[in-house]
């Protein structure tokens, strides 16, 4: 029996550890945590930190005691030892294994100004992180947003629905300039806008001013003082493959790994965000999305037990923002050809973006049908036609060209 160590609990180990068990895999299986607590779900960190109970874990404890996984909570690895078989922890323990699996996640990519480091300025990923932001609400601490990303505006959106002032800063010439179409981020933006968000676009952040160690304002290139008591930093991630590359594994910007989750060492795996991994157009794509990491612990169990490959899934990944529920499937090209089906002013729409008569990706809102209908046509490269597609009378399934 094959034991398996697994280097992080985010959703990705967590969730691969319950399908090894699921799978029939009977010999050990170890999973460390950095946190002290158990796994949990973290998009409502962002989408829903201000209501409810943020601690919502992935498994109840007795899950991990009745399928005898271990849990090493608060362990930190800190050297692989590939030709030995064993990893070494913060505390100097060495823990062999048959399989070793890097699901290590990202880390909030540092803001690097003068006053950084002031009190009421934080960072999104983890529990901590969330409960210090749950109190600048509580507090109704006026919110500067440095990054106009999925994380940024989300937690504007939440803070807006409070009746917290805020104000979004982003660098780019548009919000979500780097994992959305322009279509999509004007109207978001637009949207936010009604809802009294003030949105700054093209504006760098130079330094953060403080008063007695606390935040007061963040200041812009051009001189412009922008008031408040706190300030979300949400300008990217960056993948933990610090622990990879030190062992020599392939790293480029994330772990590399294939289609089957496997490292550039027949005997270490890798899933999650911290990885970069194929997606049939022999490019390289790191992302950060709870089903990815999900299509990868599958692949992960599917290379241990020896299981029949895991067929690729159509990359996808969903927000909240107000009263939007967006859905988005595939991966938005530079410049796409759109089809808008639906009315954005109605905050019900679905953005379509094709080529050749293919649909590659589809952005929607509080369109289940549609997204539904574009993840499909996305996987199975389905011809459409998009004067047929864009009009809301005609039915998803008579807009297929056969």
């Amino acid at each position: 029996m094959s034991r398996v160590l697994i280097v992080g609990a985010g959703h990705a180990g967590a969730t691969l550890a319950g399908l090894l068990r699921q799978a029939g895999h009977r010999g050990p299986i170890e999973l460390f945590g950095d946190e002290l607590d158990l796994p949990y779900h973290r998009p409502p960190l962002s989408k829903k930190f201000a209501e409810g109970e943020l601690e919502q874990w992935l498994r109840p404890a007795e899950f991990y005691r009745e399928q005898d996984i271990t849990v090493r909570l608060g362990e930190h690895v800190v050297t692989i030892d590939g030709d030995g078989r064993r990893v070494r922890t913060a505390s100097g323990e060495f823990h062999n294994y048959d399989h070793l699996v890097l699901a290590t996640g990202a880390e909030p990519r540092a803001l690097p100004v003068p006053g950084a480091d002031l009190a009421g300025v934080v960072s999104l990923r983890t529990l901590a992180d969330a409960r210090v932001l749950r109190k600048c609400l509580e507090e109704r601490l006026g919110l500067a947003v440095v990054g106009g990303g999925y994380i940024g505006l989300e937690v504007a959106a939440v803070a807006r629905s409070r009746g917290v002032d805020v104000t979004v800063v982003e660098r780019e010439e548009r919000v979500l300039a780097r994992v959305a179409s322009p279509r999509l981020s004007e109207i978001l933006a637009a949207h936010h806008r009604r809802q009294g968000t003030r949105i700054i676009t093209g504006a760098e952040v130079t330094r953060i001013d403080g008063a007695d160690g606390r935040v007061r304002a963040v200041v812009l290139g051009d001189g412009t003082e922008i008031p408040c008591e706190a300030v979300l930093v949400g300008v990217g991630a960056v993948p933990r493959d610090r622990l990879a590359a030190d062992a020599g594994l392939l790293c480029a910007q994330g772990v590399v790994v294939d289609e089957h989750a496997r490292t550039s060492d027949p005997r270490i795996l890798a899933i999650g965000d911290v990885t970069r991994r194929p997606l049939g157009t022999g490019a390289l794509v790191r992302l950060e999305s709870i089903p990815s990491a999900t299509e990868q612990a599958k692949q992960a169990v599917a290379t241990i037990t020896g299981a029949p490959p895991v067929a690729a899934e159509v990359p996808w990944f969903w927000s909240d923002q107000f009263d939007l529920k967006l859905k988005i499937a595939g991966l938005v090209p530079a410049t796409p050809h759109t089809v808008v089906r639906g009315d954005p002013a109605t905050g019900r729409f679905a953005l379509f973006h094709h080529h050749g008569g293919m649909v590659t990706a589809v952005e929607s809102a509080n369109s289940p049908a549609e997204f539904m209908a574009g993840k499909k046509f996305i996987a199975s490269r389905t011809r459409i036609d998009p004067a047929r597609l864009a009009d809301g009378a005609v039915p998803l399934r008579d807009a297929i060209v056969h």
